[in-house]
């Protein structure tokens, strides 16, 4: 079932990257095997350069595998993602498949302009940038306060400036040693 749908939603977006297809072309009838714990996906490339499913080799002919944490580094950013992944099989077929996901985009505007109108579309995705950023901006400030409590209030942390005066002194306490040293050295 998850196969399937993940599947449909590559193909939504393979269908309006033309460019995508055209790279998947010469490795029609190949098999990859994409493993993000407990999802196991195997799918061959297609004569047109969509995706269907694939037979279930026991070795395909390329293996991208994700970390099972892999949904909690999608906040992170695409490319946090992209480099944990680990690639086994024909080097050739590999990179073009990587590429070809890390660069896939969903324009979710024109996909929902199509149910809604442009205009509509338009707001109603500006809004939950908005809110994204909102939420990204609260998490960052919340944090923020949350180790200024723990930090001057609680006394729990230690507070940034305090902990830079030490390193400071212990480093210069290091070069004092560091000449007396030199000094008995030379005596």
């Amino acid at each position: 079932m998850a196969d399937a749908v993940f599947l449909a939603a590559l193909n939504h977006l393979l269908a309006r990257a033309d460019w995508a297809r055209m790279r998947l072309l010469p490795f029609a009838g190949r098999t990859a095997r994409i493993e993000m714990p407990p999802l196991v996906l195997v799918c061959e490339i297609a004569a047109d350069g969509r995706l269907q499913p694939g037979p279930v080799p026991a070795a395909a002919d390329v293996a991208l595998r994700l970390p099972p944490d892999a949904l909690f580094l999608l906040p992170l950013g695409q490319d946090k993602l992209m480099a944990q992944v680990t690639v086994e099989g024909n080097a050739e077929f590999a990179t073009a498949l990587s590429f070809v996901l890390r660069n896939l985009r969903w324009d979710v505007e024109e996909d929902l302009a199509a149910l809604v109108g442009d205009i509509a579309a338009h707001r109603i995705v500006q809004g939950a940038v908005r809110l994204a950023d909102w939420q990204s901006r609260a998490a960052t400030n919340l944090a923020a306060n949350l180790s200024d409590y723990l930090a001057i209030e609680q006394r729990v942390l230690v507070p940034a400036v305090e902990l830079d005066a030490l390193r400071d002194g212990i480093a210069g306490l290091d070069a004092g040693l560091g000449r007396a040293e030199r000094r008995l050295a030379a005596l």
